[in-house]
Order: structure tokens, then sequence, then C-alpha cells
């Protein structure tokens, strides 16, 4: 660690605001406003509770708590005695949770009632003690109540300053490829990537009232749903389960200006509009994690008289690494600029041991740098060197850079298909598909072929009452696509399998079809 005195801390973004903006409502759940005053209270009565069962600098504590005030609670009480939060995906189930905490090294984990069920046996799998939030009064548990300690301890006068490169964070990436690896990320990064967020990029105001259905367990919802959002004195309407129904109805009721979903949310939503004719004052969405197909955007702004503003980043990037910043219009297809103080590159996929930049406008590897680097893979260094290489974050994504400064991505490097020695991008013939008027999302992907090497499949959710056939939209997708691109077989089915941060999984329709 190099020498210095500068000292920072991920929980003075609601410390500063409780300031700032007292009687602003933080968050609001259900018929329950929390305003910043109160939950800046409440966040120092939970860290005198954990202070005094000996969480201090540099204690890891495990998080499993849905879309509610105790996430944040939680969260900055943890970050306030200089903790390190290491959030758990709420739908994992024991065995996964138990590799989490081993693996992070977890001393605690923070569980909420409605999660016990699942965190309970994978703490008891790994060792690691529980304490509860969210029992009621009246219940008998085997666990101890953060509420209950909270109650007996003094609060902390206020949050413990920490080294800007001290982690804050470890998250946990999706584990498609291998088992899952913890990135850390420092106060200064998650920090900064806030303040730049604000700075230039989002329009975030006290007024502001955000829509919180982001799972908060991960990057995208932690940082532009709820640490933006506090860091600017805006409100965060939390919805605990999401459906496009739920979030409609919730978004009429609180009067919400800002929407930040990934595109299936986006899709549900407007699933949702055709049952419910009002309208909240949307002033723009957010939308990242996936590609959304420019046809959505279309649909959106012709619905709800809102622009899309898609960016792009990743767990290891804090995570936005480009945005098409609010204040200019967006252009759809590209996930806009760097962000302030982050740098792109395109490199050539086929050289790993060394960086090689290629020209303007040539497809390859994108690459990252800036200040919103995770420190590293948690006790991984060899998979840290491979993902980071002369300073930039290899990210396994295929796009192209402007002379603007626009990126596009064209997809992933392993949802390329093979076909006949061609490349198929999945997400090209996505777009075409999403144009169809009966289609309302689909997912290209690639399945063995004996004479092919890989053919090409499209799984179709069609839009109520549509009749359409998978001939007729190979047909239409034909029209618009070379021949070697278009599906060969196409399955209608109810609804895609999503993982918790709503993101489509491509790896269980190929195992399903392939």
């Amino acid at each position: 660690m190099s020498t210095g005195y500068a000292t920072i801390s991920v929980a003075a973004i609601l410390a500063e605001s409780a300031q700032r903006y007292p009687d602003t409502a933080a968050v609001i759940v259900g018929d329950t406003q929390t305003t910043y005053r109160e939950l800046w209270q409440q966040t120092r009565e939970y860290a005198g509770a954990l202070a005094h069962r000996g969480i201090r600098a540099g204690t890891v504590v495990a998080v499993l708590i849905p879309n509610v005030a105790d996430f944040p609670r939680v969260y900055y009480a943890v970050l306030a005695v200089g903790g390190i939060v290491v959030p758990i995906h709420a739908l994992l189930k024991s065995e996964e949770i138990e590799y989490v905490l081993r693996d992070s090294g977890a001393e605690l984990l923070i569980c909420a009632s409605p999660l016990l069920s699942e965190g309970a046996k994978g703490a008891a799998l790994a060792d690691v003690p529980v304490l509860s939030v969210m029992i009621p009064d009246a219940a008998e548990l085997p666990f101890a109540r953060l509420e209950d300690e909270a109650r007996n301890c003094d609060p902390i006068a206020t949050y413990l300053p920490r080294h800007p490169f001290d982690t804050a964070t470890i998250l946990y990436t999706s584990g498609t490829t291998g088992q899952p690896k913890g990135a850390e990320g420092c106060h200064l990064a998650l920090v900064e990537q806030v303040n730049v967020l604000l700075l230039n990029t989002f329009d975030l105001r006290p007024g502001d009232r955000v829509l919180g259905c982001l799972p908060l367990f991960h990057t995208f919802g932690q940082t532009c749903a709820m640490n933006a959002s506090f860091r600017a004195g805006s409100t965060v309407v939390m919805v605990p389960k999401f459906s496009g129904d739920t979030a409609l109805a919730v978004m009429n009721e609180q009067q919400c200006t800002i929407f930040m979903g990934v595109p299936t949310m986006y899709i549900a939503l407007l699933d949702a509009a055709t049952r419910n004719p009002d309208r909240p004052p949307l002033r723009y969405g957010c939308s990242g994690g996936a590609a959304i197909p420019v046809a959505v955007i279309d649909r959106f702004r012709d619905t709800f008289g809102a622009e899309i503003h898609e960016g792009y980043g990743l767990t290891e990037t804090s995570p936005v690494a480009t945005f098409n910043h609010v204040g200019k219009p967006p252009r759809p297809g590209t996930v806009g600029q760097a962000l302030w103080g982050i740098e792109l590159g395109i490199g050539d996929p086929e050289v790993q041991e060394s960086v090689e930049l290629l020209p303007v406008g040539e497809l390859g590897e994108i690459l990252i740098r800036g200040h919103n680097l995770m420190k590293g893979y948690l006790n991984r260094p060899e998979d840290t060197a491979k993902a980071i290489v002369d300073g930039w974050f290899r990210t396994g994504d295929l796009g192209t850079l402007d002379a603007e400064g626009y990126l596009t991505i064209v997809d992933r490097t392993k949802d390329m298909i093979l076909r006949n020695g061609y490349n198929v991008y999945p997400r090209e013939v996505e777009e075409v598909l999403a144009k169809h008027p009966d289609v309302a999302i689909c997912a290209v992907f690639g399945v063995s072929h004996e004479s092919h090497g890989q053919e090409i499949m499209a799984a179709v959710v069609l839009r109520e009452g549509s009749a359409v056939t998978g001939s007729e939209l190979i047909a239409f997708t034909k029209e618009h696509v070379a021949s070697y691109k278009h599906p060969r077989r196409i399955e209608f089915l109810q609804a895609l399998p999503l993982g918790p941060s709503g993101k489509v999984l491509k790896r269980e329709l190929v195992a399903r079809f392939g």
C-alpha cells in the first residue's frame, strides 16, 4: 500500500447527505418512508452493534438482504466501522452461499428473514455465525437479531475514515465459466465512480425519485441506483420483487422521474403499459447489464415519452465505463462514450500476453483503464494478471470505437457463433428479430451441429395475442441479414431464463436445446 494521509469512505455518501438533505426521503418501501436523517441514525445504531460484536477495520461481513431499507442500513453500517461488505445474490442456494462465505473469508452473515432458509444453511456449512434482520418480534429463532443488539448498544459517532485503496466491497462475478471470483472494489474507485456519474454523466437531483428495482446485491443497483442517488440527495423507491406491472404501478403512485434497469425490465414495463394507461413523469431511463435492442428504445420513447440512455460496464469496473451522457441526444445502438477519467481501447483478442491496440473502427476486444478498476480478484493473482494487462482490463467483449469515442458492443467473445467458418454475432440477429411487431423478447445462440459446427437458434417470447410462426420469423430475419446469419430454428417460450440481475441466461438455453 502506498503511503499518504488521504482518507475516504463510501459511508460518507450517506453521512454527508444526511447533513445536507436531512428531511428528504432517502428510501420509500411500500407505505414506509425513511428520511436521510433517520437512515443515517439507524445506520449508526446498526454500526454500534457491529462494533460491539468486534467488527472493525478489514473485517469481512456478508450481506443477504433483498431490496428493502435494511440493505442500505447494513451496507453502510459495515462500511462505517471500516468493514468490507460482501453482498450475496438473493437467489443463491446454500452450497453457493457457503462458497462465497469461505472464499471471501467472511466472519459474519447478516441475513434477512425471507432468505434465512438457504442463508442459514450456507452459513452452517461454512461455520459462519448468522445475525438476522427483519425477524418479527414474536418469532423464536436461534439467531440473534441485529435490531435487538442495536437497541442495547451505543451508536457510533461517525464513520471510520479509510485509506483510498482499502477494500470496501467484494462482489462475486456470475461464474459462467469456472467458479465465481470476488472482485475487490476500493473506497476510492467506488466514491469516484459516483462523483463522476453525477458530475457529467447522469442528471440526478434532490427532487428526483429513482425506482430501485435493480437488485442491490448487484453492482449496477448498488452504485447507480443506491450510491449515486444517495450522493445526489434523490429518493430511492424500492421494489423488493420486480415485475413489470408492479414497477409501473409503483412508478405511477410515487411519481418516479428516473428508471434504471436492464433490458428485460424495460421489455416488462412496455408489456405492463398495454394494461395500464397511466404514465409516470419520467425524465429519462438508464439501461445497462446487457445490450438493449434499438426497437425497445423506440417503443419506450413512444410509450413513456422518455429517452433511454444506455451504458456499459462490468463488476470489475465499478461498474460504469461508458454512457450515453444525459444532456446530449443518445445514440441508440451504442453504449456511449467513456466516463471522465476512463480510457477505452480496442485490442487484438488474439494477443494475450500484452496489449496491441487496433485502429479506430476496427473490431476487437474492448479494453478499459482508469480509476474505476477493481484492485483485483481476491486471492487469485493469476486470474488478475490475465484480466489486467499493461494496466488495461480485458473485458472479453467485442466492439468497435468510432472517431468520436462512441463504443458499439458487437457481442461477448464466448457468445459468438461459428457457423461454417463464419462468425455470427447473436446481438446483430437479436436486433432484427426485436423489430418484428409480434416479438416481445428474444435470445439468439449457437447449438452444436454435425456438419456446420454450430447452428443458429433463437428462443422467442411473443407479445400477448400474437400468432406468428417460426417460419415467418425466419423469413423476416432473412430479409435483413446475410444468408449465413439467420436462425434455422426458433422455439417459442413463455419466458426466457433470467439470472438474479435480470440478464438472459443463454447457457441455460444452450443446455436445454443444444
